[in-house]
């Protein structure tokens, strides 16, 4: 039985942030975490600059005792499917079970439509912050913000730091 740490990335089907899914990705293999990664529907998503992320199972699939935790990659692709209730409902599943619960950019929007950023600390690409606001997200401007169990991250130039913390978080 591996005891490495499982970590669920999840993308949209189409147009995630390169380096917000390929950095803290680069991050959990290098200390020899176990990445699987989740979308709304199967097939290979693709990234804004072409990067292909083969889907290992759909957002309906996952089960958060699977995995250590979950992580909302950004991208224009995330903002199209941003109220998908699917997404939100995997946010919740791995926030009540205690998991780690992340997001960058604009994922963090699903994290505050699933209701889980209400009176946390939590950042996430400027263009979203009323979404965050309005669902009593405690907006902050840095790049890397851990409130408890959830990590939120603004953008692609805090895509590696947003790894680490979460590395951090699960040691």
């Amino acid at each position: 039985m591996s005891t490495a740490k499982k970590i669920l990335i999840v993308v949209a089907p189409k147009d995630f942030r390169d380096p917000e899914y390929n950095d803290p990705r680069e991050v959990f293999s290098e200390v020899g975490m176990e990445v699987k990664v989740a979308s709304i529907q199967s097939g290979i998503a693709s990234g804004v600059d072409g990067t292909e992320a083969p889907i290992d199972l759909t957002v309906s699939q996952a089960d958060p005792s699977q995995f250590d935790a979950v992580v909302f990659i950004g991208g224009s692709g995330m903002l199209e499917i941003i109220k998908d209730e699917s997404l939100q409902i995997l946010a919740k599943k791995f926030y009540t079970a205690q998991k780690i619960t992340a997001s960058i950019c604009a994922a963090s929007g699903v994290l505050a439509q699933a209701g889980i950023l209400e009176g946390k600390n939590a950042t996430s690409w400027s263009g979203i912050r009323d979404i965050l606001e309005k669902n009593g997200a405690l907006f902050s401007n840095e790049g890397v913000v851990t409130d408890g169990k959830i990590i939120t991250a603004d953008g692609p130039t805090s895509a590696r730091k947003f790894g680490e913390e979460i590395v951090k978080a699960l040691k």
